[in-house]
């Protein structure tokens, strides 16, 4: 896939390294040539200085036949109208945004946006994730349609380790995408793989049946 990423800071750069780790096109557009440099040091000629609103800046990043457009910029109305212009006039299927202040996400999902990353939520999700009593904690909520994607951390006492997935009861919505564990790379939840304490569990669900998936993996 064909990936544009506005806004070269932590977030925009750690994305694009994944990104093109895992074979995609990537082109990251900053307006700030010392970000610009550093990417391109770092990675190659996958980034360029430009203002990511501006339509003459996306169309010579080949917007047109780009499959993802994310905005990741510090500003939400930077975000907002770059994911605009590449929604309606590039046409990009896919775009997603990240928004600062969370009295705008509404806003952002009034608009077509398709994934809204709230940069709060996200922070405090990864603190209630430090503690003793593991939540779980949610990386995409879309609950306007019908589904969220959560990260389940597998506690001590948890009576799914040791179990396959082909074991468990799981609620009906509920896909399992991916099992990362400690020390080792991401494995897939396929028949024969069990479940290990301190698992993360990426998965799924619909909102009503989230309870019901944490319990599943947490026995909370």
């Amino acid at each position: 896939m064909y990936i544009i990423i506005v806004g070269g800071g932590r977030l925009g750069f750690k994305l694009a390294q994944s990104l093109l780790d895992k074979s995609h096109e990537v082109l990251v557009i900053d307006k700030r040539q010392e970000l610009v440099d550093r990417i391109i040091a770092e990675m190659g000629s996958v980034a360029i200085v430009g203002d990511g609103c501006e339509g003459k800046i996306l169309e010579s990043a080949g917007a047109r036949r780009a499959d993802i457009f994310i905005s990741l910029t510090s500003e939400d109305e930077d975000n907002l109208v770059s994911c605009q212009i590449a929604k309606h006039y590039f046409k990009i299927p896919r775009t997603i945004a990240r928004v600062m202040d969370e009295r705008n996400e509404m806003l952002f999902k009034a608009l077509g946006i398709d994934i809204i990353i709230n940069s709060t939520n996200i922070i405090l999700e990864y603190i209630m994730h430090e503690m003793p009593s593991p939540p779980v904690m949610h990386l995409i909520q879309e609950r306007d349609r019908g589904f969220e994607v959560v990260d389940i951390t597998i506690p001590p006492s948890a009576s799914v380790i040791g179990k396959g997935i082909s074991e468990l009861a799981l609620p009906e919505s509920a896909v399992i995408a991916l099992i990362i564990r400690r020390g080792a790379t991401p494995v897939l939840p396929r028949e024969g793989v069990q479940f290990e304490e301190g698992d993360q569990v990426i998965a799924a669900t619909s909102p009503e049946n989230e309870p019901f998936l944490r319990a599943v993996f947490t026995g909370q």
